[in-house]
């Protein structure tokens, strides 16, 4: 039975508590958070001890969801790796590459497992239509969202648009050779629509856009490769896959027809945890390694700093 925790108890790392106490071959020992009102609630609410300071878990524990703000993801993640302590990590990974890349080399050199928390890779539409996808070609993205204080602590490439850059970057199979971006500042300090063009040596190109200022929320992405299209619908669980048909609909253009599928939501958040209690048990290698948000954070920096710099 692993000996599993969270620390943080927030928006996300209550949902992760619950979803804990919920999967199976793991003991929920507690959960942390430094304020002890709603951090107590959580704990009463899993039937389980609260924490102020998650290094009395130390010894007690194998494994742990960190569901702190970014700006402390990588003091909490260095704490707990160098005590051994295996660690799913919410995204972004850390708030700078050269703290990242010093995590994932420490989860390297003591054998640890380290997981990012990108729960779009745990979307049933995304894990079943992966196989679909062949040398990609164009990519366009729309990730919206409406206004929500809770996350103002980082700008919308690290809150939102990271999720489509793991995404295109877990499908393109390739070097990015350029990047081009554009944003701007609108409800909070820092950048909260955005959009970047990346270019691939493949050939490939991906035009991202995201928003977290948008009346209505949408999740769609459409991949473009040779004879196909696909059209996915990340919010409303669906996928529309386009091809040449035997006809004609003009003379000399082939007609286009299409296959529709749908999935009903399984719970990416369960599923994301229990890959990783699953990882964690049988050493396996996770689906969003330390390497692929470490690399996702890259490519989130850089776009960031391209913005800033157009604003100066």
């Amino acid at each position: 039975m692993l000996r599993t925790a969270v620390i943080g108890t927030g928006y996300l790392g209550r949902f992760h508590a619950q979803k804990y106490v919920q999967l199976p071959d793991n003991e929920l020992i507690g959960v942390v958070d430094i304020d002890k009102e709603r951090g107590g609630k959580v704990a009463d609410e899993c039937r389980t001890r609260f924490f102020v300071d998650y290094r009395e878990l130390f010894g007690k524990v194998d494994a742990v969801s960190i569901a702190v703000p970014t700006c402390h993801h990588y003091q909490v993640a260095l704490d707990c790796l160098q005590a051994g302590v295996h660690i799913l990590i919410e995204k972004p990974i850390c708030d700078n590459t050269e703290h990242s890349r010093r995590l994932v080399n420490l989860a390297r050199e003591k054998s640890l497992i380290m997981q990012v928390g990108f729960l779009e890779r745990f979307n049933p539409v995304l894990s079943d239509i992966r196989p679909m996808v062949q040398a990609p070609r164009f990519i366009e993205s729309h990730r919206l969202a409406g206004f929500k204080p809770r996350s103002m602590d980082i700008n919308v490439i690290m809150d939102i648009m990271i999720h489509d850059l793991d995404i295109v970057l877990d499908l393109v199979d390739s070097p990015i050779s350029q990047i081009a971006a554009n944003g701007a500042s609108v409800l909070s300090r820092s950048v909260d629509i955005a959009q970047a063009r990346l270019s691939f040596a493949s050939g490939c190109v991906a035009n991202i856009t995201a928003s977290r200022i948008s009346e209505n929320s949408k999740r769609k992405m459409r991949i473009f490769q040779q004879d196909a299209c696909l059209s996915i619908d990340f919010q409303n669980f669906s996928v529309k896959q386009y091809f040449k048909g035997k006809g004609e609909q003009y003379p000399g253009v082939p007609s286009i027809e299409h296959k529709a599928f749908s999935y009903v939501d399984s719970d990416s958040l369960k599923r994301e945890i229990a890959d990783f209690i699953h990882c964690v048990r049988f050493r396996k290698t996770p689906r969003v390694c330390g390497e692929s948000g470490h690399r996702a954070l890259e490519v989130a920096t850089r776009i960031s700093d391209i913005i800033a710099g157009a604003e100066q």
